[in-house]
């Protein structure tokens, strides 16, 4: 069994309800193929590092996937690189997941504590 986590930034233009709807179609698509998606987060608009395609902002997306073989990655790739919505996207293999929100989402709570201060 290979675990992987999977990140994807879409276009700044679509709402983040249009996000969580890719978010439901990767994760279809994966069980499908024969994988498990575990955890899905939605990260919100952030800032790029550098501009994409005249994009200064990009709605992030993280899918923990679960998958036997590696064609359920292979599809989920060619995918993302024929969506028009997908301005970047990369999968990592994983020697397992953490239950724990990622850094990202931990940071923005730690950001409210210290503002509840």
């Amino acid at each position: 069994m290979a675990y992987y986590e999977h990140v994807f930034i879409a276009r700044p233009d679509i709402s983040p309800a249009q996000v969580e709807t890719l978010i439901e179609e990767l994760k279809k698509l994966v069980e499908d193929q024969g994988g498990e998606v575990g955890k899905t987060e939605y990260w919100g608009l952030r800032n790029l590092a550098y501009r994409i395609n005249k994009s200064r902002k990009g709605h992030y997306g993280l899918l923990d996937i679960t998958a036997e073989k590696p064609g359920v990655i292979e599809e989920l790739e060619r995918r993302q690189r024929l969506s028009e919505d997908v301005i970047r996207h990369m999968t990592v293999k994983v020697e397992s997941f953490s239950d724990e929100p990622s850094a990202i989402l931990s940071k923005k709570d730690d950001r409210k504590r210290r503002e509840r201060r």
